[in-house]
């Protein structure tokens, strides 16, 4: 009974053992799970500052928007943007009534027309008309990003510059005129050629992406007046807008 004691101390104290290395493995398991979540959180947290530095990072510039299409892809036929009653008006006797063309290599961008007649009244001299008509169309340049309405708009003003500024010229005017196109001015003056002194009129006009310059002259022949300024004006207004008139109707 005495060694039966010790021996069984020693039992128990065995039995112990496996009790307390399945403690320690417990703990050592939790450790593992909290080292796991650790560093799953810092994995997040990492993501989650490749997320932020991706979103904070400058957005790609925005393409910007295509130039606006011009309006008119196309010119009317010069010689036949005037009506025959008005050429036949303004240029009695004219020698050829259909008009003779310009020459043009691009007849999209730039086509012209032109009459002229001298008119013989015997014994009270003659009148001499000269009328024309010319188209340009500008299309838009989405690499210069400008519109063809504005590059019209440049144009029309070269050509009123031209008009304004021909050699020679005496009591030049400028007005402006209402309801022919989007925008349009009359130049008169007088030149004085070939021994005679000639009235002028030109109208130039700007319809969207086109612009239409109008000449219109006369002079007196065998001792007959030039015309006046003031009926010339008149007519080459009306005739303007016949033109400017027809290359909306060309596009339609």
């Amino acid at each position: 009974m005495h060694r039966s004691a010790p021996r069984l101390a020693r039992i128990l104290a065995c039995a112990a053992v496996p009790v307390m290395l399945a403690v320690t493995g417990c703990s050592s398991d939790s450790g593992d799970k909290t080292d796991k979540a650790d560093k799953s959180a810092a994995s997040g947290a990492s993501g989650g500052g490749e997320g932020s530095s991706s979103e904070s990072a400058a957005p790609q510039a925005k393409k910007s928007p295509a130039v606006e299409r011009e309006k008119f892809a196309k010119l009317p036929d010069a010689c036949k943007s005037i009506p025959a009653k008005s050429v036949a008006e303004l240029v009695p006797e004219t020698k050829t009534k259909g008009g003779t063309a310009g020459r043009s290599t691009d007849t999209m961008s730039r086509a012209s027309c032109s009459w002229n007649s001298l008119d013989d009244n015997g014994v009270k001299g003659s009148q001499y008309r000269w009328l024309d008509v010319a188209f340009l169309r500008y299309e838009s340049d989405e690499a210069l990003a400008v519109t063809g309405a504005k590059r019209a708009e440049d144009s029309f003003a070269k050509e009123l510059s031209k008009a304004q500024g021909v050699s020679g010229a005496k009591k030049v005017k400028t007005a402006e005129l209402k309801g022919v196109g989007d925008r349009a001015s009359a130049v008169t003056y007088e030149l004085r050629k070939t021994g005679e002194d000639f009235s002028y009129v030109t109208v130039v006009a700007r319809t969207e992406n086109a612009v239409v310059s109008l000449t219109y002259n006369g002079t007196g022949y065998a001792g007959a007046k030039p015309p006046a300024v003031s009926d010339l004006s008149k007519d080459a207004a009306s005739a303007a807008k016949e033109a400017v008139g027809s290359v909306t109707a060309a596009n339609k």
